[in-house]
Protein backbone atom coordinates (compact mmCIF):
# COMPACT_ATOMS: atom_id res chain seq x y z
CA UNK A 1 0.00 0.00 0.00
CA UNK A 2 1.28 3.36 -0.97
CA UNK A 3 1.87 5.30 2.23
CA UNK A 4 2.68 8.63 0.73
CA UNK A 5 2.91 11.14 -2.23
CA UNK A 6 6.33 11.03 -2.53
CA UNK A 7 5.82 7.24 -2.51
CA UNK A 8 3.35 7.49 -5.12
CA UNK A 9 5.20 9.57 -7.28
CA UNK A 10 8.49 7.54 -7.41
CA UNK A 11 6.29 4.66 -7.82
CA UNK A 12 4.69 6.15 -11.06
CA UNK A 13 8.24 7.79 -12.54
CA UNK A 14 10.03 4.05 -11.94
CA UNK A 15 7.31 2.55 -13.89
CA UNK A 16 7.21 5.44 -17.25
CA UNK A 17 11.20 4.89 -17.19
CA UNK A 18 10.98 1.11 -17.50
CA UNK A 19 8.29 1.28 -20.10
CA UNK A 20 9.92 4.08 -22.01
CA UNK A 21 13.64 2.10 -21.94
CA UNK A 22 12.12 -1.53 -22.89
CA UNK A 23 13.51 -2.47 -19.26
CA UNK A 24 12.11 -5.99 -18.16
CA UNK A 25 10.87 -4.46 -14.87
CA UNK A 26 7.99 -3.68 -16.54
CA UNK A 27 7.45 -6.72 -18.51
CA UNK A 28 8.72 -9.47 -15.80
CA UNK A 29 7.90 -7.38 -11.98
CA UNK A 30 9.91 -4.59 -11.02
CA UNK A 31 12.46 -4.86 -8.84
CA UNK A 32 12.43 -3.67 -5.38
CA UNK A 33 12.75 0.18 -5.25
CA UNK A 34 14.12 0.68 -1.49
CA UNK A 35 12.98 -1.04 1.74
CA UNK A 36 10.32 1.85 1.86
CA UNK A 37 8.56 1.47 -1.26
CA UNK A 38 6.27 -1.50 -2.50
CA UNK A 39 7.30 -3.89 -4.94
CA UNK A 40 5.19 -4.01 -7.92
CA UNK A 41 5.28 -7.75 -9.36
CA UNK A 42 3.57 -9.16 -12.10
CA UNK A 43 0.85 -11.61 -11.82
CA UNK A 44 3.49 -14.25 -12.76
CA UNK A 45 6.04 -15.78 -9.83
CA UNK A 46 9.53 -14.58 -10.52
CA UNK A 47 12.95 -16.11 -9.32
CA UNK A 48 16.46 -15.34 -10.14
CA UNK A 49 17.96 -16.56 -13.86
CA UNK A 50 19.47 -19.69 -12.85
CA UNK A 51 23.50 -20.17 -13.75
CA UNK A 52 22.80 -16.50 -15.91
CA UNK A 53 25.46 -14.97 -13.57
CA UNK A 54 23.75 -11.85 -13.29
CA UNK A 55 21.51 -10.28 -10.79
CA UNK A 56 17.79 -9.25 -11.31
CA UNK A 57 14.82 -10.87 -11.12
CA UNK A 58 12.56 -12.55 -14.61
CA UNK A 59 9.33 -14.00 -15.08
CA UNK A 60 9.07 -17.54 -15.24
CA UNK A 61 7.71 -17.38 -18.42
CA UNK A 62 10.93 -16.58 -19.54
CA UNK A 63 12.83 -19.43 -18.04
CA UNK A 64 10.41 -21.60 -18.84
CA UNK A 65 11.50 -23.63 -22.09
CA UNK A 66 8.18 -25.07 -22.81
CA UNK A 67 6.37 -22.20 -23.08
CA UNK A 68 6.49 -21.50 -26.69
CA UNK A 69 5.48 -24.92 -27.16
CA UNK A 70 2.09 -24.55 -24.90
CA UNK A 71 1.45 -20.92 -26.20
CA UNK A 72 2.28 -20.92 -29.90
CA UNK A 73 -0.73 -21.06 -32.28
CA UNK A 74 1.41 -23.42 -34.74
CA UNK A 75 1.44 -25.96 -31.94
CA UNK A 76 -3.00 -25.82 -31.66
CA UNK A 77 -4.41 -28.46 -33.52
CA UNK A 78 -6.37 -26.93 -36.08
CA UNK A 79 -9.86 -26.90 -36.56
CA UNK A 80 -11.08 -28.95 -39.75
CA UNK A 81 -11.90 -27.06 -42.55
CA UNK A 82 -15.62 -27.59 -43.32
CA UNK A 83 -15.73 -28.79 -46.67
CA UNK A 84 -18.05 -26.96 -49.47
CA UNK A 85 -21.60 -28.36 -50.62
CA UNK A 86 -20.71 -28.41 -53.81
CA UNK A 87 -24.65 -29.11 -55.12
CA UNK A 88 -26.61 -26.23 -55.45
CA UNK A 89 -29.72 -25.31 -52.52
CA UNK A 90 -32.51 -27.66 -52.53
CA UNK A 91 -34.36 -27.35 -55.83
CA UNK A 92 -32.50 -25.25 -57.71
CA UNK A 93 -29.94 -26.39 -60.59
CA UNK A 94 -26.75 -25.20 -62.13
CA UNK A 95 -26.62 -25.14 -65.47
CA UNK A 96 -23.34 -26.16 -67.07
CA UNK A 97 -22.93 -25.90 -70.67
CA UNK A 98 -24.84 -28.84 -72.36
CA UNK A 99 -27.48 -27.46 -69.64
CA UNK A 100 -27.17 -24.16 -71.46
CA UNK A 101 -27.73 -25.28 -74.65
CA UNK A 102 -30.10 -27.47 -74.04
CA UNK A 103 -31.56 -24.24 -72.54
CA UNK A 104 -30.66 -21.62 -75.01
CA UNK A 105 -32.23 -24.04 -77.37
CA UNK A 106 -35.91 -23.85 -75.59
CA UNK A 107 -35.68 -20.33 -75.08
CA UNK A 108 -35.20 -19.87 -78.74
CA UNK A 109 -38.34 -22.07 -79.60
CA UNK A 110 -40.44 -20.09 -76.96
CA UNK A 111 -38.80 -16.33 -78.44
CA UNK A 112 -39.71 -17.78 -81.97
CA UNK A 113 -43.23 -18.78 -81.41
CA UNK A 114 -44.00 -15.41 -79.81
CA UNK A 115 -42.78 -13.56 -82.82
CA UNK A 116 -44.57 -16.03 -85.15
CA UNK A 117 -47.34 -14.50 -83.67
CA UNK A 118 -46.77 -10.82 -83.03
CA UNK A 119 -45.30 -10.90 -79.42
CA UNK A 120 -42.41 -8.52 -78.11
CA UNK A 121 -40.35 -9.46 -75.22
CA UNK A 122 -40.11 -7.65 -71.90
CA UNK A 123 -38.67 -8.21 -68.31
CA UNK A 124 -38.98 -6.99 -64.91
CA UNK A 125 -36.65 -7.47 -61.63
CA UNK A 126 -36.68 -11.17 -59.68
CA UNK A 127 -37.30 -9.25 -56.81
CA UNK A 128 -40.43 -7.26 -55.76
CA UNK A 129 -43.25 -5.84 -52.98
CA UNK A 130 -44.22 -8.68 -51.41
CA UNK A 131 -47.44 -7.23 -51.42
CA UNK A 132 -47.96 -8.08 -54.90
CA UNK A 133 -48.75 -11.73 -54.37
CA UNK A 134 -51.10 -11.68 -50.97
CA UNK A 135 -53.97 -10.17 -53.21
CA UNK A 136 -55.86 -12.81 -51.89
CA UNK A 137 -55.72 -15.10 -48.58
CA UNK A 138 -55.98 -18.89 -49.35
CA UNK A 139 -54.24 -18.95 -52.55
CA UNK A 140 -51.73 -21.82 -52.11
CA UNK A 141 -48.87 -19.39 -53.69
CA UNK A 142 -49.10 -17.26 -50.57
CA UNK A 143 -47.49 -19.99 -48.57
CA UNK A 144 -44.98 -20.59 -50.96
CA UNK A 145 -42.92 -17.17 -51.58
CA UNK A 146 -39.17 -16.78 -50.63
CA UNK A 147 -40.08 -13.53 -48.97
CA UNK A 148 -37.93 -11.97 -46.49
CA UNK A 149 -37.39 -7.91 -44.85
CA UNK A 150 -34.53 -6.42 -46.73
CA UNK A 151 -32.01 -4.12 -45.36
CA UNK A 152 -34.70 -1.30 -46.12
CA UNK A 153 -37.00 -2.75 -43.61
CA UNK A 154 -39.33 -3.61 -47.21
CA UNK A 155 -40.99 -6.66 -47.17
CA UNK A 156 -40.37 -8.32 -50.57
CA UNK A 157 -40.40 -11.54 -52.46
CA UNK A 158 -38.55 -13.50 -55.17
CA UNK A 159 -40.96 -13.52 -57.86
CA UNK A 160 -43.37 -16.81 -57.93
CA UNK A 161 -44.82 -15.78 -61.09
CA UNK A 162 -45.08 -13.15 -63.50
CA UNK A 163 -48.66 -12.07 -64.23
CA UNK A 164 -47.90 -9.20 -61.49
CA UNK A 165 -45.27 -8.01 -62.55
CA UNK A 166 -46.71 -7.32 -65.92
CA UNK A 167 -49.57 -5.94 -64.22
CA UNK A 168 -47.45 -3.39 -61.84
CA UNK A 169 -45.96 -2.36 -65.24
CA UNK A 170 -49.33 -2.00 -66.87
CA UNK A 171 -50.39 0.79 -64.34
CA UNK A 172 -47.03 1.92 -63.90
CA UNK A 173 -47.67 3.88 -67.46
CA UNK A 174 -51.07 4.72 -66.27
CA UNK A 175 -52.68 4.23 -69.45
CA UNK A 176 -49.80 5.68 -71.88
CA UNK A 177 -49.50 2.32 -73.19
CA UNK A 178 -51.30 1.17 -76.56
CA UNK A 179 -53.95 -1.46 -76.56
CA UNK A 180 -53.96 -3.93 -77.01
CA UNK A 181 -50.54 -5.14 -76.40
CA UNK A 182 -49.04 -8.70 -76.76
CA UNK A 183 -46.17 -9.29 -74.45
CA UNK A 184 -44.17 -12.48 -73.72
CA UNK A 185 -41.18 -12.94 -71.53
CA UNK A 186 -38.71 -15.73 -70.26
CA UNK A 187 -38.56 -15.25 -66.39
CA UNK A 188 -37.00 -16.91 -63.62
CA UNK A 189 -39.68 -17.60 -61.00
CA UNK A 190 -39.41 -19.02 -57.19
CA UNK A 191 -41.60 -21.12 -55.16
CA UNK A 192 -40.98 -22.80 -51.36
CA UNK A 193 -42.88 -26.01 -52.68
CA UNK A 194 -42.61 -29.44 -52.01
CA UNK A 195 -40.34 -31.14 -55.23
CA UNK A 196 -42.04 -34.27 -57.42
CA UNK A 197 -40.98 -34.80 -60.72
CA UNK A 198 -40.76 -31.61 -63.02
CA UNK A 199 -41.44 -29.74 -59.63
CA UNK A 200 -38.52 -27.48 -58.69
CA UNK A 201 -38.45 -24.64 -56.49
CA UNK A 202 -36.92 -22.23 -59.20
CA UNK A 203 -37.66 -22.80 -63.00
CA UNK A 204 -37.96 -20.73 -66.07
CA UNK A 205 -41.38 -19.77 -67.26
CA UNK A 206 -42.11 -18.67 -71.08
CA UNK A 207 -45.51 -16.34 -70.27
CA UNK A 208 -47.55 -15.01 -73.29
CA UNK A 209 -49.98 -12.33 -72.35
CA UNK A 210 -52.61 -10.21 -74.48
CA UNK A 211 -54.32 -7.32 -73.05
CA UNK A 212 -57.14 -4.71 -74.13
CA UNK A 213 -59.44 -7.66 -75.90
CA UNK A 214 -62.14 -8.73 -74.27
CA UNK A 215 -63.16 -11.75 -76.47
CA UNK A 216 -62.49 -15.66 -76.42
CA UNK A 217 -60.51 -15.25 -79.82
CA UNK A 218 -57.28 -13.79 -77.27
CA UNK A 219 -57.60 -17.60 -75.76
CA UNK A 220 -57.75 -18.88 -78.93
CA UNK A 221 -54.70 -17.13 -80.14
CA UNK A 222 -52.93 -18.01 -77.37
CA UNK A 223 -53.80 -21.79 -77.90
CA UNK A 224 -52.80 -21.68 -80.76
CA UNK A 225 -49.50 -20.53 -80.38
CA UNK A 226 -48.52 -23.32 -77.57
CA UNK A 227 -50.03 -26.09 -79.82
CA UNK A 228 -47.42 -24.39 -82.66
CA UNK A 229 -44.78 -24.87 -80.44
CA UNK A 230 -45.28 -28.34 -79.22
CA UNK A 231 -45.50 -29.22 -82.95
CA UNK A 232 -42.04 -27.13 -83.51
CA UNK A 233 -40.63 -30.04 -80.99
CA UNK A 234 -41.91 -32.70 -82.04
CA UNK A 235 -44.67 -33.31 -80.20
CA UNK A 236 -48.35 -34.17 -81.36
CA UNK A 237 -51.95 -33.89 -79.88
CA UNK A 238 -51.64 -37.78 -78.78
CA UNK A 239 -48.56 -36.58 -76.47
CA UNK A 240 -50.45 -33.28 -75.44
CA UNK A 241 -53.98 -32.59 -74.73
CA UNK A 242 -55.08 -28.94 -73.40
CA UNK A 243 -58.54 -29.60 -70.90
CA UNK A 244 -60.37 -26.45 -71.00
CA UNK A 245 -62.93 -24.69 -69.05
CA UNK A 246 -64.47 -21.09 -68.22
CA UNK A 247 -64.42 -19.81 -64.83
CA UNK A 248 -68.08 -18.47 -65.49
CA UNK A 249 -69.74 -22.44 -65.44
CA UNK A 250 -68.55 -22.25 -61.54
CA UNK A 251 -70.02 -18.89 -61.08
CA UNK A 252 -73.17 -19.78 -62.64
CA UNK A 253 -73.51 -22.95 -60.58
CA UNK A 254 -72.46 -21.08 -57.48
CA UNK A 255 -74.99 -18.32 -58.34
CA UNK A 256 -78.06 -20.71 -58.38
CA UNK A 257 -77.18 -22.82 -55.44
CA UNK A 258 -77.41 -19.19 -53.53
CA UNK A 259 -73.68 -18.44 -53.27
CA UNK A 260 -72.97 -14.41 -53.29
CA UNK A 261 -71.04 -13.00 -56.19
CA UNK A 262 -68.03 -11.85 -53.76
CA UNK A 263 -67.33 -15.31 -52.87
CA UNK A 264 -66.39 -17.16 -56.27
CA UNK A 265 -63.08 -16.94 -56.23
CA UNK A 266 -62.30 -17.76 -53.22
CA UNK A 267 -64.50 -21.02 -54.20
CA UNK A 268 -62.57 -21.76 -57.23
CA UNK A 269 -59.07 -21.69 -55.00
CA UNK A 270 -60.56 -24.25 -53.23
CA UNK A 271 -61.96 -26.46 -55.78
CA UNK A 272 -59.10 -26.28 -57.65
CA UNK A 273 -57.38 -28.35 -54.33
CA UNK A 274 -60.01 -30.72 -54.99
CA UNK A 275 -57.88 -32.53 -57.63
CA UNK A 276 -54.78 -33.43 -54.75
CA UNK A 277 -56.71 -33.16 -51.24
CA UNK A 278 -60.06 -35.14 -50.44
CA UNK A 279 -62.86 -33.19 -49.67
CA UNK A 280 -62.78 -33.40 -46.42
CA UNK A 281 -59.62 -32.08 -45.77
CA UNK A 282 -60.89 -28.52 -46.69
CA UNK A 283 -64.27 -28.58 -45.74
CA UNK A 284 -63.46 -25.93 -42.91
CA UNK A 285 -62.56 -23.57 -45.16
CA UNK A 286 -65.70 -24.40 -47.19
CA UNK A 287 -67.61 -23.54 -44.12
CA UNK A 288 -66.02 -20.85 -43.56
CA UNK A 289 -67.01 -19.27 -46.80
CA UNK A 290 -70.69 -20.29 -46.01
CA UNK A 291 -70.76 -23.49 -48.55
CA UNK A 292 -72.36 -26.56 -46.81
CA UNK A 293 -71.37 -29.91 -47.63
CA UNK A 294 -74.42 -30.27 -49.57
CA UNK A 295 -73.57 -26.84 -51.70
CA UNK A 296 -70.44 -28.34 -52.58
CA UNK A 297 -71.21 -31.99 -53.37
CA UNK A 298 -73.60 -30.48 -56.05
CA UNK A 299 -71.23 -28.25 -57.21
CA UNK A 300 -68.14 -31.04 -57.88
CA UNK A 301 -71.16 -33.49 -59.30
CA UNK A 302 -71.13 -30.52 -62.31
CA UNK A 303 -67.15 -30.32 -62.46
CA UNK A 304 -67.18 -33.68 -63.04
CA UNK A 305 -68.86 -33.26 -66.96
CA UNK A 306 -66.59 -33.79 -69.82
CA UNK A 307 -68.52 -32.20 -72.23
CA UNK A 308 -70.16 -28.80 -73.39
CA UNK A 309 -73.81 -30.85 -73.93
CA UNK A 310 -73.28 -32.23 -70.38
CA UNK A 311 -73.03 -28.58 -69.09
CA UNK A 312 -75.92 -26.82 -71.04
CA UNK A 313 -78.29 -29.30 -69.74
CA UNK A 314 -77.63 -27.79 -65.89
CA UNK A 315 -77.00 -24.64 -67.08
CA UNK A 316 -79.50 -24.43 -70.38
CA UNK A 317 -78.72 -22.62 -73.89
CA UNK A 318 -78.32 -19.56 -72.73
CA UNK A 319 -76.16 -19.60 -70.35
CA UNK A 320 -73.57 -16.89 -70.81
CA UNK A 321 -70.49 -19.77 -69.95
CA UNK A 322 -72.34 -21.94 -72.70
CA UNK A 323 -72.49 -19.71 -75.27
CA UNK A 324 -68.49 -18.56 -74.32
CA UNK A 325 -67.32 -22.10 -74.81
CA UNK A 326 -69.09 -22.55 -78.26
CA UNK A 327 -68.29 -19.99 -79.61
CA UNK A 328 -64.41 -20.77 -78.20
CA UNK A 329 -64.52 -24.12 -79.70
CA UNK A 330 -65.52 -23.01 -83.20
CA UNK A 331 -62.11 -21.10 -83.23
CA UNK A 332 -60.18 -23.82 -82.11
CA UNK A 333 -61.53 -25.53 -85.57
CA UNK A 334 -60.62 -22.06 -87.20
CA UNK A 335 -57.19 -22.68 -86.16
CA UNK A 336 -56.90 -26.80 -86.88
CA UNK A 337 -56.35 -27.27 -83.17
CA UNK A 338 -59.23 -28.95 -82.10
CA UNK A 339 -57.98 -32.17 -81.71
CA UNK A 340 -55.47 -30.93 -79.45
CA UNK A 341 -58.48 -29.24 -77.00
CA UNK A 342 -60.71 -31.19 -75.02
CA UNK A 343 -63.66 -29.54 -72.63
CA UNK A 344 -63.17 -30.09 -68.51
CA UNK A 345 -65.23 -28.94 -65.92
CA UNK A 346 -62.74 -29.74 -63.06
CA UNK A 347 -60.05 -27.44 -64.48
CA UNK A 348 -60.63 -23.75 -62.10
CA UNK A 349 -57.01 -23.19 -61.36
CA UNK A 350 -55.79 -21.98 -58.47
CA UNK A 351 -55.24 -18.32 -58.45
CA UNK A 352 -58.21 -16.12 -57.31
CA UNK A 353 -57.77 -13.50 -60.44
CA UNK A 354 -59.02 -16.11 -62.90
CA UNK A 355 -62.10 -14.74 -64.59
CA UNK A 356 -63.16 -16.89 -67.57
CA UNK A 357 -61.54 -19.42 -70.15
CA UNK A 358 -59.31 -21.14 -67.96
CA UNK A 359 -57.08 -23.89 -69.28
CA UNK A 360 -53.76 -26.57 -68.60
CA UNK A 361 -52.03 -28.35 -70.79
CA UNK A 362 -51.38 -31.81 -69.69
CA UNK A 363 -49.40 -35.25 -70.90
CA UNK A 364 -52.09 -37.68 -72.23
CA UNK A 365 -50.28 -40.58 -70.29
CA UNK A 366 -50.61 -38.52 -67.20
CA UNK A 367 -46.79 -39.58 -65.93
CA UNK A 368 -45.94 -35.46 -65.08
CA UNK A 369 -48.11 -32.77 -64.05
CA UNK A 370 -49.66 -29.86 -65.99
CA UNK A 371 -47.18 -28.61 -68.74
CA UNK A 372 -48.52 -24.96 -68.79
CA UNK A 373 -51.78 -23.49 -67.60
CA UNK A 374 -53.65 -19.78 -67.66
CA UNK A 375 -56.43 -18.30 -68.89
CA UNK A 376 -58.38 -14.94 -68.58
CA UNK A 377 -57.93 -12.30 -65.65
CA UNK A 378 -59.94 -9.02 -66.23
CA UNK A 379 -60.07 -7.96 -62.85
CA UNK A 380 -56.60 -8.38 -62.15
CA UNK A 381 -55.93 -4.73 -61.73
CA UNK A 382 -59.05 -4.14 -59.68
CA UNK A 383 -57.04 -6.07 -56.91
CA UNK A 384 -54.22 -3.39 -56.99
CA UNK A 385 -56.16 -0.69 -57.28
CA UNK A 386 -56.53 0.08 -60.67
CA UNK A 387 -59.52 -0.37 -63.26
CA UNK A 388 -60.82 -3.05 -65.18
CA UNK A 389 -58.64 -4.90 -68.20
CA UNK A 390 -59.17 -7.08 -70.60
CA UNK A 391 -56.60 -9.55 -70.05
CA UNK A 392 -55.58 -13.04 -70.72
CA UNK A 393 -52.26 -15.13 -70.92
CA UNK A 394 -50.56 -18.07 -70.03
CA UNK A 395 -47.61 -19.62 -67.73
CA UNK A 396 -45.48 -22.70 -69.82
CA UNK A 397 -42.26 -24.14 -67.05
CA UNK A 398 -39.36 -25.34 -68.55
CA UNK A 399 -38.75 -28.15 -65.81
CA UNK A 400 -42.03 -29.99 -67.35
CA UNK A 401 -41.84 -29.89 -70.77
CA UNK A 402 -38.34 -31.15 -70.86
CA UNK A 403 -39.05 -34.41 -68.94
CA UNK A 404 -42.32 -34.49 -71.53
CA UNK A 405 -39.70 -34.26 -74.29
CA UNK A 406 -37.49 -37.35 -73.03
CA UNK A 407 -39.99 -39.21 -72.45
CA UNK A 408 -40.81 -39.19 -76.10
CA UNK A 409 -37.43 -39.67 -76.83
CA UNK A 410 -37.66 -36.66 -79.51
CA UNK A 411 -35.34 -33.53 -77.19
CA UNK A 412 -32.10 -33.05 -79.23
CA UNK A 413 -28.08 -34.09 -77.87
CA UNK A 414 -26.41 -31.03 -76.87
CA UNK A 415 -23.19 -33.08 -76.32
CA UNK A 416 -21.91 -30.59 -79.50
CA UNK A 417 -20.16 -27.80 -78.37
CA UNK A 418 -21.86 -25.61 -81.75
CA UNK A 419 -18.03 -24.70 -82.69
CA UNK A 420 -17.31 -25.23 -86.40
CA UNK A 421 -13.60 -25.34 -86.24
CA UNK A 422 -10.34 -25.84 -84.03
CA UNK A 423 -7.24 -23.83 -84.61
CA UNK A 424 -3.79 -25.61 -83.06
CA UNK A 425 -0.47 -24.39 -83.94
CA UNK A 426 2.08 -27.20 -84.08
CA UNK A 427 4.52 -25.46 -81.99
CA UNK A 428 4.56 -22.16 -79.97
CA UNK A 429 6.74 -19.64 -82.17
CA UNK A 430 3.74 -20.13 -85.11
CA UNK A 431 0.95 -19.00 -82.29
CA UNK A 432 0.69 -15.71 -83.78
CA UNK A 433 -0.03 -17.67 -87.21
CA UNK A 434 -2.55 -19.25 -85.89
CA UNK A 435 -4.32 -16.09 -83.91
CA UNK A 436 -4.40 -15.02 -87.57
CA UNK A 437 -6.22 -17.62 -88.96
CA UNK A 438 -8.76 -17.89 -86.43
CA UNK A 439 -9.62 -14.33 -86.50
CA UNK A 440 -10.02 -15.11 -90.47
CA UNK A 441 -12.45 -17.65 -90.43
CA UNK A 442 -14.42 -15.83 -87.33
CA UNK A 443 -14.78 -12.90 -89.38
CA UNK A 444 -16.08 -14.95 -91.85
CA UNK A 445 -18.72 -16.53 -89.93
CA UNK A 446 -17.82 -19.23 -87.86
CA UNK A 447 -17.23 -20.16 -84.25
CA UNK A 448 -13.69 -20.95 -83.38
CA UNK A 449 -11.71 -22.46 -80.50
CA UNK A 450 -8.25 -21.74 -80.60
CA UNK A 451 -5.92 -24.36 -78.74
CA UNK A 452 -4.21 -21.76 -76.15
CA UNK A 453 -1.18 -24.45 -74.92
CA UNK A 454 1.53 -26.41 -76.05
CA UNK A 455 -0.24 -29.69 -76.64
CA UNK A 456 0.33 -32.63 -78.98
CA UNK A 457 -1.70 -33.23 -82.57
CA UNK A 458 -3.00 -36.42 -80.94
CA UNK A 459 -4.58 -34.44 -77.86
CA UNK A 460 -5.78 -31.94 -80.70
CA UNK A 461 -7.65 -34.20 -82.27
CA UNK A 462 -9.34 -36.08 -79.23
CA UNK A 463 -10.40 -32.33 -78.13
CA UNK A 464 -11.88 -31.92 -81.32
CA UNK A 465 -13.56 -35.11 -81.33
CA UNK A 466 -15.16 -34.59 -77.68
CA UNK A 467 -16.32 -31.38 -78.30
CA UNK A 468 -18.15 -32.42 -82.03
CA UNK A 469 -16.65 -29.92 -84.46
CA UNK A 470 -16.37 -30.83 -88.11
CA UNK A 471 -12.56 -29.32 -88.59
CA UNK A 472 -9.69 -28.76 -87.46
CA UNK A 473 -7.11 -26.26 -88.64
CA UNK A 474 -3.32 -27.25 -88.53
CA UNK A 475 -0.69 -24.17 -88.34
CA UNK A 476 2.84 -26.19 -89.41
CA UNK A 477 6.16 -24.57 -90.25
CA UNK A 478 6.57 -26.04 -93.63
CA UNK A 479 2.60 -24.97 -95.00
CA UNK A 480 2.64 -21.66 -93.23
CA UNK A 481 5.80 -20.73 -95.38
CA UNK A 482 4.02 -21.60 -98.34
CA UNK A 483 1.08 -19.41 -97.24
CA UNK A 484 -1.18 -22.51 -96.61
CA UNK A 485 -2.50 -24.57 -93.59
CA UNK A 486 -4.04 -27.86 -93.34
CA UNK A 487 -7.13 -28.62 -92.42
CA UNK A 488 -8.78 -32.01 -91.41
CA UNK A 489 -12.65 -33.04 -92.37
CA UNK A 490 -13.02 -34.85 -88.90
CA UNK A 491 -15.96 -36.77 -90.27
CA UNK A 492 -13.71 -37.73 -93.29
CA UNK A 493 -10.86 -37.86 -91.57
CA UNK A 494 -8.88 -36.30 -94.94
CA UNK A 495 -6.66 -33.72 -94.09
CA UNK A 496 -6.13 -30.84 -97.25
CA UNK A 497 -4.40 -27.64 -97.76
CA UNK A 498 -6.11 -23.92 -98.45
CA UNK A 499 -3.95 -21.12 -98.76
CA UNK A 500 -4.50 -18.42 -95.94
CA UNK A 501 -6.22 -15.78 -98.18
CA UNK A 502 -8.90 -18.38 -99.19
CA UNK A 503 -9.67 -19.08 -95.70
CA UNK A 504 -13.06 -17.22 -95.95
CA UNK A 505 -13.75 -18.70 -99.11
CA UNK A 506 -13.70 -22.04 -97.67
CA UNK A 507 -15.67 -21.17 -94.27
CA UNK A 508 -18.29 -19.87 -97.08
CA UNK A 509 -18.11 -23.16 -99.12
CA UNK A 510 -18.47 -25.39 -96.05
CA UNK A 511 -21.03 -23.44 -94.98
CA UNK A 512 -22.87 -23.63 -98.01
CA UNK A 513 -22.34 -27.57 -97.80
Amino acid sequence: MVNSLKEAIMIISTFMFARNSSVSAFRFGVTRMSPSTCSIRSTTTTRHMAGSGGGGRVSNAVTDKETLSKTSSSSKKKKKQVQLDTNPPKGTRDFYPEDMRMRTWLFDHFRSVAKTYGFSEYDAPVLESESLYTRKAGEEVTTQLYNFVDKGDRNVALRPEMTPSLARMVMAKKGGLPLPLKWFSIPQCWRYERMTRGRRREHFQWNMDIWGVGGVEVEAELLSAMVTFFEQVGLTSEDVGIKVNSRLVIGEVLGSLGVPEEKFAATCVLVDKLEKVPLDSIQGDLEELGLTRDIVEQLTSVLTSNSIEAITEVLGEDSEAVKELNQFMKLTDAYAISDWILFDASVVRGLAYYTGIVFEAFDRRGELRAIAGGGRYDKLLETFGGESTPAAGFGFGDAVIVELLKERNVLPSFESSGFDTVVFAMNPDLYPAAIQAASALRKAGQNVDVVLEKKKPKWVFKYADRIKVDHVVLVAPDEWENGEVSIKNMAEGGQSPVKVDALADWAAEVASA
